[in-house]
């Protein structure tokens, strides 16, 4: 398989307030909330970068569109730790300007930044719904690539 990811889809409880945090908060622009005419259509779009999306859907509409329960009788619940979105950025003083900006916007900081054992810099913030993002300055992942 030839990798092509295009779209992230996050499951949200609240569409219109994840859409607030992201938009108003965190400045991602998007065309809003569309497809409110179909039965479990409303989602917004967040262009991030050339080729991909972010996309916030109602876990209800994703459980539809999937076919699979929101929460079965015998599913453990849900962790914040099935994963986590990198937003890098060039610099240490960037790192903090994104964790102020998440803070203002309503994040609930998991881990104020901080020097990293591979020698850069991140913070760990979760969205309104409990998503876990990490502002991180990493001078070597040009590297790894």
């Amino acid at each position: 398989m030839q990798p092509r990811i295009t779209v992230i889809t996050l499951g949200v409880d609240d569409l219109e307030r994840a859409v607030a945090f992201y938009r108003d908060g965190l400045g991602l622009a998007t065309k809003g909330i569309i497809g409110t005419e179909f039965e479990n259509g409303a989602v917004a779009f967040f262009n991030l970068q050339a080729g991909l999306k972010l996309a916030l859907w109602p876990r209800r509409s994703l459980a539809a569109d999937t076919g699979l329960p929101l929460l079965s009788p015998t599913a453990q619940a849900s962790s914040a730790l099935e994963l986590s979105l990198g937003h890098n950025v060039d610099s240490r003083e960037a790192v903090d300007a994104v964790m102020r900006q998440a803070t203002e916007a309503g994040a609930r900081i998991v881990k104020p930044a901080q020097e990293t054992f591979y020698g850069g810099y991140a913070g760990h913030f979760q969205d309104p719904d409990g998503h876990p993002w990490e502002g991180v300055f990493n001078p070597g992942l040009a590297e790894l690539g």
